[in-house]
């Protein structure tokens, strides 16, 4: 069998520092983070006035020069540490004279006791010498190591299950409770146990940091941005976001929320000018003889519709529903009025859930504890739900309403009752339905998708950004 190759060393800055500046902001862009072409100029003018002395001081300058929002921060800090990592190769920065103190990586105990003093005895991780960042680099070398198809890669998951942090924490604890004696007050307590959860949950990002740093060296960097760069949470999908993405999610709503406000006010400045008022401008005329020379025009009256929110809440897309809930409800001002309705297999309003002053992520949460949304089996059901939206809702759809479903119409082969959809179509002055799942996907095992696409508009909204733009190409002007 031929050996496998391994990843030649490559230069880590092979076209000099202003193009190794270039290339770190096009990760950024590919990842979804804006940098324009002034943000770019302001970086090159931090490095060149910090320089690259100081790794952490930097990192927060060329934060300070590339980054609009502070949730992009993550994303940016995994980038940072691919294109301007700590060390190249395996760390040996322990000075000579501290070799004989050093620990071999096979004697795991030693160096999981070695850790949890410095950690114990040390206020914040970040303020270590870098005896730690040696540590955790024999530590990766020694137990995250192993062969991939593609050559030597490293696995934060070995390296962290040979630290056993659980017990690590334990241990830390103890260390962090001793000067309280045998009966430390609750708060103390509290405060320990707080503060070693923190150094851990900081041990643990100083590790995958590294086995990031090691893998991109062998198997280059477009290989670790492509599986070990978080995603910004407006590109994370909804059906495939964790619950931790989904509270990430959440956070951007109200940027969304006002971005989209933003330019919905521009649209409408921009829509203002109407018809010519005929009366007013000949009455105006008559101080120029009769003559026009001033229009005056009729001030338009920007419709504000009625919005009706039809939402499967199944927990296949509970998700999306909630994510656009909550989008809707901060956009409600828009509105003369916004109705909402929920379903899994029946259907039943929950308006009162979203008051002005209710909390939206307990309001999302009552839902399926207070709502009569389901009746029969608890599995989706569109049809079902369409009958019994019109049998008990029979005038909520005006001429003046946008009626507004979200689901991925995936109705477990039963009837999809068009007809019905139809009907509500017609009865609304706008209709629309937003899909999370992917367009090569609709109509595929239980979907229904198709027969719905032939009775209203559909859109296919698979990420927070992607929803966005279609809320606001949707908006009234």
């Amino acid at each position: 069998m031929a050996p496998r190759r391994t990843r030649p060393p490559q230069p880590l800055a092979p076209h000099g520092i202003p193009g190794h500046l270039v290339e770190f902001v096009e990760a950024l862009r590919r990842q979804g983070i804006s940098v324009g072409p002034s943000e770019t100029v302001d970086a090159g003018q931090v490095m060149a006035t910090l320089g690259l002395g100081n790794r952490e001081v930097l990192r927060e300058g060329l934060a300070c020069a590339v980054l609009r929002r502070p949730d992009h921060r993550d994303t940016y800090d995994v980038l940072f540490d691919l294109y301007f990592p700590a060390a190249l190769g395996a760390k040996t920065v322990l000075a000579d004279d501290d070799t004989e103190e050093g620990l071999p990586p096979e004697d795991i105990e030693a160096l999981r006791s070695a850790l949890v003093d410095m950690l114990a005895d040390n206020d914040d991780v970040a303020d270590l010498d870098e005896r730690l960042a040696a540590m955790i680099a024999q530590i990766v070398e020694a137990y995250g190591r192993y062969n991939s198809s593609r050559g030597p890669s490293y696995s934060s998951y070995q390296a962290l299950k040979s630290m056993s942090l659980d017990d690590l924490e334990g241990r830390l604890l103890a260390g962090l409770l001793a000067p309280y004696g045998e009966e430390p007050t609750p708060t103390q307590e509290q405060i320990a146990k707080a503060l070693a959860a923190q150094r851990i949950a900081q041990l643990r990002r100083m590790v995958e940091a590294e086995t990031k740093r090691r893998t991109a060296e062998q198997l280059g960097r477009e290989h670790v941005q492509t599986y070990g760069v978080p995603q910004l949470a407006e590109n994370v999908e909804f059906l495939r976001a964790s619950g931790e993405q989904l509270r990430q999610m959440r956070r951007v709503v109200a940027p969304l929320a006002r971005t989209l406000a933003t330019r919905l006010a521009a649209r409408r400045r921009r829509s203002r000018a109407g018809e010519i008022d005929l009366r007013k401008t000949l009455r105006k005329s008559m101080s120029t003889g009769g003559v026009p020379i001033d229009v005056v025009l009729k001030k338009p009256h920007p419709a504000r519709p009625e919005l009706v929110v039809l939402c499967d809440v199944s927990g296949s897309v509970a998700g999306f529903s909630h994510f656009t809930l909550l989008l809707v409800h901060a956009l409600r001002q828009q509105f003369s009025r916004v109705r909402i309705f929920a379903f899994i297999d029946t259907t039943d309003e929950v308006t009162e859930l979203f008051g002005p002053d209710a909390d939206l992520a307990v309001a999302v949460q009552r839902i399926t504890r207070e709502a009569g949304v389901y009746t029969r089996d608890g599995h989706s059901d569109y049809g079902h739900a369409f009958v019994s939206f019109l049998n008990d809702f029979p005038n909520v759809l005006s001429p003046r309403s946008s009626l507004l479903v979200l689901g991925d119409g995936r109705n477990n082969y039963r009837n999809p009752e068009t007809e019905l959809l139809s009907h509500m179509v017609n009865a609304s002055r706008h209709a629309h339905w937003l899909n999370p799942e992917p367009r090569h996907l609709w109509g595929s095992g239980d979907s229904a998708v198709p027969r719905y696409e032939d009775v209203i508009t559909m859109h296919e909204c698979r990420s927070a950004k992607q929803l966005a733009s279609v809320i606001d190409a949707l908006l009234p002007v």
